[in-house]
C-alpha cells in the first residue's frame, strides 16, 4: 500500500494532465450540446483505459522495486544484475551507479594492498625485534642480581607488547589458526600465571590460585593471551594485597584484584579501543588496545567477557567459557 501511495505521488503530474484532458474533452461535446450519453460514454471509456494503463505500469514499477530491493541487500559486484532500463533518466542513473561501484571497488583494492604492506612491515619488524630481545635476556639470565631481575621484568614486558602487535595484525587478518578442541583450563592458565612470577614477587602480591578442574571448548594460545593480558593489567595496577584466579558457576573464570580499581563512568568503555581511562592518563605506558584484543578475541571464540569494579578496592574480569558458538571469518 506504501509503493502504490508513492507511486501515485509520482504519477501525479500525468493523473492530473489525464483529469485536465477529459476535462477538456468533455467541455467540447458541451459546447456543441451534444447528448449527455455521448459525453459520458467516451470519457467513461478514456477513465477505463486509463485505469488499465495504470495498473499495468504498476505491476512493472513493483517488479522493478522488488528486483532492486532484493539487490540492495547483495555485493556491489552484482551492479550488472540491475534490472533493464526504460527510460533516459534510468540509463543516467546506471551510470552513475556503474562509475562509484568502479570507484568504490578501486579504493578497496588499494586499500587493501595497503594494509598487506603495513601487516607485512609490522610483521617481519615483530619477528626482527625478537632476535636482540632473545640476546639480551641471555645476558641478563646470565648474573642474578636485582638490577637484572628488574631489567628482566621490563623486557617480559617488552615481549608482551611485541605479541599484541603480532596480535592485532593477526585478527586484522583474513586467515586465522584457530585450533578448537576441550582443554584442561589449569593446563592454560598455570602457564600464564608463571610468567608474572617475578612481578609477583617484587611487589609482594599474593596470588590465590587453587586448581581450577574444568575442562573448556577454546583454542589454547588465543586463551592465553587474553589471560596474561588481564593478568598483566591486575599486576599493574595493584600495590597491595594480590591476585585471585577462581570459578564461577557455571563455567566462567574470574580474575580478581585488590587494585586502584576502574571509575564508574570509565567501566563500561574499557573494552574499546584505544580507551584508557583515568587509569591510563595516570599510566603514561596504557596504550587502550589491550583489553580491546581480549574482547575482540573473546568474541571469536564464542566467550564472554565482563568487568566489574570498585575505585579503591579492585576489579574482577569474568570470562564466561561457557559459550560454545564460534565465529570464524
Amino acid at each position: 500500500m506504501k509503493l502504490f501511495a508513492a507511486y501515485l505521488s509520482y504519477q501525479k503530474k500525468a493523473l492530473a494532465a489525464f483529469f485536465l484532458f477529459a476535462a477538456v474533452f468533455a467541455g467540447s461535446f458541451c459546447l456543441y450540446h451534444l447528448p449527455l450519453k455521448a459525453v459520458l460514454y467516451p470519457t467513461a471509456l478514456c477513465f477505463l483505459l486509463g485505469l488499465v494503463m495504470l495498473a499495468v505500469d504498476f505491476q512493472q514499477v513493483r517488479k522493478r522495486h522488488q528486483t532492486l530491493s532484493y539487490l540492495h541487500a547483495l555485493s556491489a559486484d552484482l551492479i550488472d544484475s540491475l534490472p533493464p532500463c526504460s527510460s533516459i533518466t534510468d540509463e543516467d542513473y546506471h551510470a552513475m551507479i556503474h562509475k562509484l561501484c568502479c570507484e568504490k571497488k578501486s579504493s578497496m583494492e588499494e586499500a587493501a594492498c595497503q594494509y598487506r604492506d603495513m601487516v607485512d612491515y609490522y610483521t617481519v619488524w615483530a619477528h626482527q625485534i625478537k632476535t636482540p630481545i632473545a640476546a639480551m635476556r641471555l645476558h641478563l639470565q646470565s648474573e642474578d642480581t636485582a638490577q637484572s631481575r628488574k631489567l628482566l621484568q621490563e623486557l617480559k614486558r617488552i615481549e608482551r607488547y611485541v605479541e599484541m602487535v603480532l596480535t592485532f595484525l593477526r585478527l586484522g587478518s583474513d586467515s586465522t589458526d584457530y585450533v578448537i578442541k576441550s582443554y584442561d583450563l589449569d593446563s592454560i592458565v598455570r602457564p600464564a600465571v608463571k610468567q608474572f612470577a617475578g612481578e609477583f614477587i617484587s611487589k609482594k602480591l599474593a596470588l590465590r590460585y587453587e586448581p581450577l578442574s574444568t575442562s573448556v571448548v577454546t583454542d589454547e594460545k588465543w586463551l592465553s593471551f587474553v589471560i596474561e593480558q588481564i593478568i598483566s593489567n591486575a599486576v599493574k595496577y595493584t600495590d597491595s594485597g594480590g591476585v585471585s584466579l577462581y570459578m564461577e558457576a557455571p563455567q566462567t573464570l574470574c580474575i580478581a584484584d585488590t587494585g586502584i580499581g576502574i571509575a564508574p563512568e570509565d567501566l563500561p568503555r574499557i573494552f574499546e579501543n584505544g580507551y584508557t581511562g583515568f587509569n591510563g592518563r595516570t599510566d603514561k605506558r596504557a596504550s587502550g588496545i589491550g583489553l580491546y584484543l581480549c574482547r575482540q578475541i573473546c568474541s571469536k571464540l564464542g566467550h564472554g567477557l565482563s568487568a566489574s569494579s570498585e575505585v579503591g578496592k579492585g576489579t574482577v574480569i569474568r570470562i564466561d567459557l561457557s559459550r560454545q558458538s564460534i565465529t570464524m571469518e
